[in-house]
Order: C-alpha cells, then structure tokens, then sequence
C-alpha cells in the first residue's frame, strides 16, 4: 500500500524508541537499523487505517523481528572468531534510548547488554520491555503472544539471572572521567602495582576482534593477571603499531553509559573499552575493537566536542 505522509511521519515518530528497543535486543547498531528498516516495509504493507494504535504494533511487529534475529544469531555466535560482545554505543548516541531512570540506565549498560546474551530472546524481550520501557505486562503478553502471568515470571526469572553477574555501580560522566584518567595513568606507570589497586581481585579483562583484529579469546581473571595483560596492552611496540597502522590517541568518555577508554586513529575509534566498575573497584574491562563494531562509534565521534586526548601516541 502506498503510504501518506501522515503515515510516515507516525513512523518516523516512533524510529527513536524502536530503534533503542531494537538495540537493546540485538546488542547490534547496525542490527537494530536493519530490524527498524524492516519493520517500515511492514507499517508500508499494512492497511494502516485499520491500526488503532499504531505504537502497540509497531511495538509488537519490531519485537517479533528482533526475536527472529536472535535466533539465528545465536547459530552465526557458534561460528565467531573469539568473544562476541555488544557493539558499545558512545555517550550521546541516541540510539541509547530512555535515561531517566535507574533501570533505564542500567538495561543499556556494556555489563547488562553482555549479561543479556545468557538469556533466552523471550527473557531478553521481557526484561527490556518491562525495565527499560516500563511496558505493563499485560502489553508484554499481547507482544509476545504468552499469558500476563507468564511474562511476570519470565521478567523475575530474567532479573534474577541479570542481578546474579551483575558489579557495576550508578556513575556520573564526571566520576566516569575521572576513573578513565586514573586507569590510564596506572596502565601507563611502567608497573603492574597501581593496576592491582584499582581492580577488583576477582576481576575480568575480555576483547572481541571478530577475527580481524588480535583480542584475546578467553578471559584474564583475578587482578593481577587482568593487571599484567593491560601492562601489556598500553605497553608501545612497534608490532602492534604495524597492526592497527599507527599510534592511536586515547580519550576518556564514556560508553553505554559507563566508563570507556576511546582509542582513536585519523578521525576513526578503532578500540572503546568498557570498564565495569563495582563497589570495591573496576571489575570487569571489556573492549571493543572489532571495526565492523566501531562504525557507528566513528559517526557518533566525529560530531562530539571531545577535547583533548588522555594519552598520545598510545600502544
């Protein structure tokens, strides 16, 4: 059917929360756009008059997509070279979606979009519908064809199982800069000591490069093995220049809400690494460099007034 423009600009009005819905579903940007575009082509199909309420659809249609998608990603998951990890998005991407609550916050963080990928999609839907977008779950259960009371229990089930992996703490953008600054420098002391201090003891350090760039595969653990490999990794060698081609400059910022390093080569973010921090000191460093996951990164940055970099000429 052909669309009006009264149609398309309903649509349009309602791209921003699906496409943060479909974020927090897919733990892919690029994913999300793609289920977004999607569920245009549906809203173009349908009789659009005879939809009462046209968020509720959409809602239910983009939903519906996202939980095919997850399915068939978890097969392609089987076959990814090393870690999967989300694709980070950087502080002012609207994409992030909903912040004014607590929950809101934290249903996009780095740690709970990883934590998500243990759940099962219909947990995952719940969870994000219900925390992230306070959905009643009457409206859940209509979403996804099951009964009130089931989404209830699969919503516990799913928070319950969030709350179990979860460390990170409520930071501002001015403490989140601070603890960046304060990692940089420890990492760059020329010892693995001032490392030690800042992490947690039973602390995790994991990359994902997708195959295209070297990440390690398995997780460090325990502080002072997380200590040693990032002593390493802020380490210069002439070797990983030679990789990445060249010496990036490594800001502060943050991401998905948290504390990020942001490592940026010639205008392009080729590395954003997440740090989980929790009550006793950062507990997890999750970073990002394969760049079929930084594209976005790189668009979001070349709009934002970033300052000046933390460290020049780093690795």
């Amino acid at each position: 059917m052909t669309l009006t423009a009264n149609d398309v600009d309903r649509f349009e009005a309602a791209r921003p929360r699906l496409e943060a819905i479909a974020y927090r579903l897919l733990g892919s940007a690029a994913e999300a756009e793609d289920a977004v575009q999607e569920a245009f082509l549906r809203w173009q199909a349908a009789d659009t008059a005879a939809i009462e309420v046209p968020e509720a659809w959409l809602t239910k249609v983009l939903t519906n997509l996202c939980l095919n998608q997850l399915t068939s990603a978890r097969a392609r998951r089987e076959t990814y070279v090393g870690e999967w990890l989300p694709e980070p998005l950087l502080g002012g991407d609207p994409m992030l979606g909903p912040a004014d609550t607590a929950e809101q916050r934290e249903s996009v963080s780095y740690a709970v979009l990883t934590l998500m990928e243990r759940l099962s999609p219909n947990e995952r839907a719940v969870y994000v519908l219900r925390e992230a977008f306070d959905y009643p779950h009457r409206e859940i259960a209509e979403i996804l064809d099951i009964s009130e009371a089931a989404s209830q229990q699969i919503f516990h089930r799913a928070k319950r199982h969030i709350a179990e992996g979860k460390a990170r703490t409520e930071i501002d953008g001015a403490a989140a800069r601070k603890i960046v600054e304060e990692f940089l420098a420890a990492a760059t002391s020329g010892s693995v000591a001032p490392l030690v201090e800042l992490l947690t003891g039973d602390a995790t350090a994991i990359g994902d490069g997708g195959g295209k760039i070297p990440a390690r595969t398995k997780p460090y653990v325990g502080a002072t093995a997380v200590a040693k490999f990032l002593w390493g990794l802020f380490r210069p060698a002439e070797a990983k220049r030679k990789i990445i081609g060249g010496s990036p400059e490594v800001y502060a910022w943050t991401a998905n809400g948290g504390p990020a390093a942001v490592a940026v080569l010639d205008g392009r973010v080729i590395g954003v690494m997440c740090l989980e921090v929790g009550e006793d000191g950062i507990a997890a460093f999750r970073s990002q460099v394969n760049p079929d996951k930084l594209e976005r990164a790189t668009a979001v940055w070349a709009t934002a007034e970033h300052g000046e970099p933390i460290l020049l000429d780093a690795f």
